[in-house]
């Protein structure tokens, strides 16, 4: 015997918010709830579109975040700037291998991960495909649980604490330190823009195929 199909919200009606979460049943056109006042919406309006445009511009962005100066220090025996990957190098050569392997992974490895993960997001969507669709549900939510993380935040923390160490004197932001900002605020709001019931809008029509295949045969 089949498994019962379990009715979607989509089919019953019923529209939660995206402000106060509240649960809004027999929502036809333009409403607003019923708590906050906010448009309600089955899905998203242009959420596609939204999250391509910020994981783009969050992608081009991440080419001068490693490239340009995240930090210029100076001391008596003169000025250095480090990138990322520079200061990554300086941890390590100083022994502080922990302290290079977090910069690295927090700085490097999780952006480069996020992009990945929206993009295989993405472009399942778009192309409609229907497999793994609790796989992909589960790594959105991994997505949208390390957005949070700031990698400018860990690469600050453990930078100053090596250049106390190294009793440098002077510690100037360098222009990286704005697109690494711009990096971590485009990737957070791509992760919002998407909306994660398109993941299950083919997979359910997939489905509903199958049964009447199942029904007829």
């Amino acid at each position: 015997m089949s498994e019962p199909r379990i009715s979607t919200a989509s089919e019953l009606g019923i529209v939660a918010c995206h402000c106060c979460g509240q649960l809004c049943r027999h929502v036809q056109g333009d409403i607003c709830c019923s708590r906050c006042g906010a448009r309600l919406h089955r899905r998203k309006p242009d959420s596609l579109a939204r999250t391509w445009a910020l994981l783009l511009a969050a992608m081009i962005l991440y080419i001068p975040a490693n490239l340009l100066p995240i930090m210029r220090t100076g001391s008596l025996f003169g000025s250095e700037s480090n990138t990322i990957l520079s200061g990554v190098a300086e941890l390590w050569r100083a022994g502080s291998w922990d302290l290079a392997v977090i910069v690295f992974v927090a700085s490097i490895m999780v952006p480069l991960m996020k992009f990945a993960a929206l993009l295989v997001l993405l472009i399942s969507v778009q192309r409609r495909k229907a497999w793994r669709a609790r796989g992909r549900a589960h790594l959105f939510r991994l997505v949208e649980g390390i957005g949070y993380w700031s990698m400018l935040d860990v690469f600050v923390v453990t930078l100053l604490v090596a250049l106390v160490r190294f009793q440098l004197t002077q510690v100037d932001p360098g222009p990286g330190v704005v697109y690494f900002g711009l990096v971590v605020v485009l990737t957070m709001l791509a992760s919002m823009s998407f909306d994660p019931r398109l993941i299950w809008d083919h997979a359910e029509s997939v489905d509903d195929g199958k049964a009447e295949e199942v029904e007829h045969d």
